[in-house]
C-alpha cells in the first residue's frame, strides 16, 4: 500500500491530492482567485491528510507538477515538495505539467494538444496519442493559422489547457476539438506518481529543479 501525497501550481490552480495506491482519495484545489499558492499550499495539503486522517508520517512520497507553468508557481510547489520529501525522508516524484492536462481528456480523438498559455500568442504545449503516450516533447511555440496542421489534417485534434482561448482564434479546421476552461489538477497525478513510485523513478531531492522551459523574465511593475 502507498499513499502518496501531489502537489500541482503550475497554473493559477493551487490543487493537492492524497491517493491510495493510484487513486485518489482526498483532493483540495482553489483555481478562483489566481496565483494564492503561498497561502493555500499548506492548508490544502492538512485539510487533504485531516480529511483521510492520514498522518504525515505515514505518506510514502510526494510528487509534484514540474512544468512548464508560472515560475512562481512552480517554485512554490517544488519548495513544498522538496521540503517535505525531505523532512520525512520519502522519494520526490516528478510529473510533466503537460501530461497531467492531457489525461484530463475523455473524449474520443486522434490526438491530444495540451497547452498552457505563455506570452502574447505564445503557448507551452506538448502531443499525445489518444492514450496519452507522447508524440512530440513539450515545446514553446507562437501560435499561427497552420500550427498543428500535420495533425489535423489526419485526424480528431483535441486541444485542451488554458492556450486553448488564443488557439480557437487562429484554428479553425472541423478536426479541432477545443476543451475550454481546463487546468492540471493533482487529481491526475495520483495515478501517475503510483506508476512512477512503483518503478523508483524519483528525483534527487537536493538538486530537482522545475522545468522552466525558459529562462525566467523579472518585469518592472507599471507605474
Amino acid at each position: 500500500m502507498a499513499y502518496i501525497l501531489s502537489l500541482e501550481t503550475a497554473t493559477t490552480n493551487c490543487s493537492v491530492s492524497l491517493s491510495k495506491n493510484g487513486k485518489t482519495i482526498a483532493l483540495k484545489e482553489d483555481s478562483r482567485n489566481g496565483y494564492s499558492h503561498a497561502e493555500k499550499l499548506h492548508v490544502f495539503i492538512n485539510d487533504v491528510l485531516n480529511t483521510t486522517n492520514v498522518k504525515r508520517s505515514e505518506i510514502d512520497a510526494v510528487a509534484v507538477s514540474k512544468g512548464p507553468g508560472s515560475y512562481t508557481g512552480l517554485r512554490i510547489g517544488v519548495s513544498a515538495a522538496k521540503g517535505l520529501a525531505f523532512a520525512l525522508d520519502i522519494p520526490l516524484i516528478s510529473i510533466p505539467t503537460l501530461s497531467v492536462l492531457a489525461h484530463q481528456v475523455a473524449i474520443e480523438s486522434d490526438v491530444i494538444v495540451a497547452m498552457l498559455d505563455a506570452r502574447r500568442m505564445e503557448v507551452y504545449s506538448a502531443i499525445f496519442d489518444n492514450n496519452c503516450n507522447a508524440l512530440r516533447e513539450t515545446q514553446a511555440q507562437i501560435l499561427e493559422a497552420h500550427s498543428f496542421e500535420d495533425y489535423l489534417n489526419k485526424g480528431k485534434v483535441c486541444f485542451i489547457g488554458n492556450g486553448v482561448a488564443k488557439t480557437k482564434t487562429l484554428i479553425h479546421n472541423t478536426n479541432a476539438i477545443f476543451i475550454d476552461g481546463k487546468l492540471p489538477s493533482a487529481n491526475e497525478m495520483s495515478l501517475l506518481a503510483y506508476n512512477k513510485y512503483k518503478k523508483s523513478d524519483t528525483e534527487d531531492v537536493a538538486y530537482f529543479e522545475p522545468y522552466y522551459l525558459k529562462d525566467f523574465v523579472a518585469l518592472k511593475p507599471k507605474s
